[in-house]
């Protein structure tokens, strides 16, 4: 992560940022009160810093549901496109590795790992889509089964002509449309 401690100005800059985005957007997190989200986030202060890296990069976090099991509430990236602060770069460091030229400078599996953050599956990702209309010019890579990353492939999904699509490419491949978004239960 770029930042390693949260300022107490942006502490609570960030705090009205998501705010304003969870009443702005209550559809997506029906039943789901801020001042509990709040007091969560103030107690989890390396959660709080993991949020700062999602809004600072482009992905909008926003609250999207809350776990019964573990009592978690759960955020993802709500940008409409692909975080932009994420795109161009390839699936893993195998893939990263594997290109001889042109790399590009890092991978999703890296950065999300390094901001404390889940890549979305490809289940998460159509749950992001009926809250509402995301991807629509951008893609962004899902987490890719094992099967699939073990011959080389890697997933991606975007929203065209009003449907989720889940498409593959070789795992090196980046490109300036195409980022990630990201989960993170607090």
């Amino acid at each position: 992560m770029t930042k390693k401690i949260l300022t107490a100005g942006r502490r609570e800059e960030l705090l009205e940022i998501l705010k304003a985005r969870f009443e702005i957007n209550m559809n997506r997190h029906k039943g789901v009160h801020w001042s509990k989200v709040e007091e969560r986030l103030k107690r989890n202060t390396e959660k709080l810093l993991s949020l700062n890296e999602m809004e600072i990069t482009g992905g909008e976090p926003d609250v999207v549901g809350f776990d019964k099991k573990t009592g978690e509430y759960i955020f993802y990236d709500c940008s409409e496109e692909s975080p932009k602060g994420r795109r161009s770069f390839c699936y893993d460091r195998a893939a990263l590795e594997s290109r001889k030229e042109n790399k590009p400078k890092n991978n999703v599996i890296d950065i999300a790992s390094a901001m404390g953050i889940e890549l979305l599956s490809e289940e998460q990702y159509r749950e992001l889509q009926i809250l509402g209309e995301f991807d629509l010019t951008t893609s962004s890579w899902v987490k890719t089964p094992p099967d699939i990353r073990k011959l080389g492939g890697a997933l991606f999904c975007d929203r065209r002509y009003d449907k989720v699509f889940t498409y593959h490419n070789g795992a090196e491949s980046y490109y300036a449309a195409r980022g990630f978004r990201g989960s993170l239960k607090i």
